[in-house]
This record gives structure tokens, C-alpha cells and sequence, in this order.
């Protein structure tokens, strides 16, 4: 954890975002460079059964998000864990009996629980963190939940095996940048845990009883772009869950291969690719509620932006080809603008 991690996830996700821009860029030397990178964004029903060469199954999509929940959920409980502990926005974050043990002369060598004087900005930038984990933690159990019991992939779709490996990064790389800037203390902060507890065994570690007042009363104190960015981030999570309920519908037996309808209601009046524009909209709230000062959840929004639009057209354009009678007024993904 002494490497540069918030360093190296800017590279990482300006890394993803070059080949797609330059992919969509309008000329005439990039055509073949956009083929390539359309073909490793291909997916399901626009793949070609051509091009299904290093393919993987699509029902592969669930190893995203059990990677997803296990990962945001560790997370999310160690840097909720390190703010309580040690950034606490609340009077006496400890418990008494443990409070006694330190002014009894207890050791501090592997304390865990030692609170070191901070600033009020960077205890916020914490529990924002927390925060941000949180919604984050609401998005990726959904969306697991919907890949077990909602979407019914077809026997031959398959998915491009760059495509699995962006996949497996996106939901590691995507919750480690929520909180990066905080993950190295988080580490260090468990690793004195686990360290304290080898050396001084169960019996004699600290109280670990918590006031749940306390334990959450900090997000309840962080301020009104928090709860602005949450607002925007569930319109976009209702909505997906409606649209993809809408797709899910479409197709109840799994042995349908070759069977294709034009999806209707909510969001897929106008556009062909709602469930992409509802995770952009919910990925915005994220960027809203972080404070929209980290450049790296900036580059977090900027490759699902990106990511999302160059899937989305290509989907309308099988769309237009599949379906004579498809709806002229849907655009791709943007309401109005593409």
C-alpha cells in the first residue's frame, strides 16, 4: 500500500477511457481500430456468431457482481469500521471498559482503537467515503440479485473475454476508487487489528460493543450534496431495476434462441438502451455526492460514460436492423441529444 494507489487508478481508468475516445473519434483511419473495439464491447445478441472466437458465456456477467458484493462489502465495513474508531464526528466513539484499559496504562504498541487528532475535512472526507460504499453496496447486491433471478441468458449468448477481464476490473477498481483516498490508513488501520489480535489473543482484545447511534449518525451529519447525489443516484437504481425488469420479462425460457421482441414502457419510450442511461444517471449521483472534487471518481464517470454510449450505439444500430418497425423517435442512450 505504499505504491501510489490513487495514482495508478487514474492511470488505470485513463487507460480504459483512450481506446474507446479514440475508437469513436470520425475518421476514416480509426474505422478499423473501432471495429476492434466494438468487437471486444460485443456482447449477447450483437455478437455475431462469426466472431465468437476467445468468447466466454454471458451468464459469466454473475462473477461481476459476486466479485462486486464480496469486495464493496469488505470495503465498506473496514473504512466504516476505521471511521468509527478513529475519526469519530461524535463525542466518547469508545466504550468504557476501554477508555479505563488505556488510562490503566494498556498498551498502545498494535492499538487499533487509537484516535489521532485530525482535521474536520478529512473526518468528512471519510464518512463520505463510507458513504459512497454504501450506495455502492446498493447498486452491486441488485444487480447480483437480478443476474441469479431475473435475466434468463440465453443458452448460445456469449461475451468477449476482454470484455469479462474489463468487467472483473471495472468492480474491483470501481468501489477502491471511492474510497482511495483514504485506503491506505484503512489498510494500515486493519492490519494493526490483525496484528493485535495474533499478539494479544481474543480474550484480551479491547471491547468491540458499539453504540449504533453513534455508528451512523455521521452520515446523517454530511452535508446537503450527499443527500442531493443520493437522490439522483436511486432515480437512476429505480429505473434500471424497472428496465431491466422489463428485459428479465422478455424472456422467460432460456431455451428462446432465436426469438427477439422490441422492448416497451418506462425509460425504453426514448431511448433503446434505458438500463445504460439509468447507470449513467446513478454513476452521476455517486459523482455528486462525492463532492465532485476527486478527479478519480471523475475518470470513474467519465469510462462508464464512455463505456456505456459505445455499447448503447451499437445496440440501437442492431435494433434499427433487426426490427422494421422499431420506433423512429428512440435515440441510443441520450434523451433527445444521441
Amino acid at each position: 500500500m505504499e505504491l501510489d494507489l490513487v495514482g495508478l487508478l487514474r492511470a488505470a481508468w485513463v487507460a480504459g477511457i483512450l481506446p474507446i475516445l479514440i475508437a469513436s473519434l470520425p475518421f476514416s483511419w480509426t474505422a478499423s481500430f473501432h471495429g476492434l473495439v466494438l468487437g471486444f464491447a460485443k456482447r449477447g445478441k450483437i455478437m455475431q456468431a462469426s466472431s465468437k472466437k476467445f468468447t466466454l458465456p454471458q451468464k459469466f456477467f454473475g462473477h461481476f457482481y459476486v466479485v462486486a458484493v464480496v469486495w464493496t462489502t469488505f470495503l465498506l465495513v473496514t473504512t466504516w469500521l476505521y471511521a468509527y474508531r478513529t475519526v469519530p464526528m461524535v463525542l466518547k466513539p469508545f466504550h468504557y471498559t476501554t477508555i479505563a484499559n488505556q488510562l490503566a496504562g494498556g498498551s498502545h504498541i498494535f492499538s487499533w482503537l487509537k484516535s489521532h487528532s485530525t482535521s474536520v475535512e478529512y473526518k468528512y472526507s471519510i464518512w463520505r467515503s463510507v458513504f459512497l460504499l454504501l450506495l455502492m453496496e446498493v447498486q452491486v447486491l441488485r444487480r447480483l440479485y437480478e443476474t441469479i433471478y431475473v435475466f434468463n441468458y440465453r443458452c448460445s449468448a456469449q461475451m468477449h473475454i476482454v470484455g469479462y477481464l474489463t468487467g472483473l476490473f471495472f468492480y474491483t477498481a470501481a468501489p477502491l476508487s471511492l474510497c482511495c483516498n483514504c485506503a491506505p490508513d484503512v489498510y494500515k488501520f486493519v492490519l494493526n487489528g490483525v496484528a493485535e489480535f495474533i499478539v494479544k489473543g481474543k480474550s484480551h482484545m479491547p471491547s468491540m460493543e458499539f453504540d449504533w447511534w453513534e455508528f451512523t449518525i455521521p452520515l446523517v451529519k454530511l452535508g446537503w450534496l450527499q443527500w442531493i447525489g443520493a437522490a439522483i443516484f436511486f432515480w437512476g437504481w429505480i429505473h434500471q431495476q424497472r428496465c431491466h425488469a422489463i428485459l428479465g420479462s422478455l424472456r422467460e425460457r432460456r431455451d428462446q434462441v432465436d426469438e427477439y421482441i422490441i422492448p416497451h414502457g418506462d425509460w425504453f419510450r426514448i431511448v433503446s438502451s434505458p438500463h445504460y442511461l439509468a447507470e449513467i444517471v446513478l454513476y452521476s449521483g455517486l459523482l455528486v455526492a462525492s463532492g465532485g472534487t476527486d478527479l478519480t471518481i471523475w475518470l470513474l464517470f467519465i469510462f462508464v460514460v464512455a463505456n456505456l454510449v459505445l455499447a448503447a450505439a451499437e445496440t440501437h444500430r442492431w435494433y434499427l436492423r433487426k426490427f422494421e418497425n422499431y420506433p423512429r423517435n428512440r435515440l441510443a442512450i441520450i434523451p433527445f441529444v444521441y
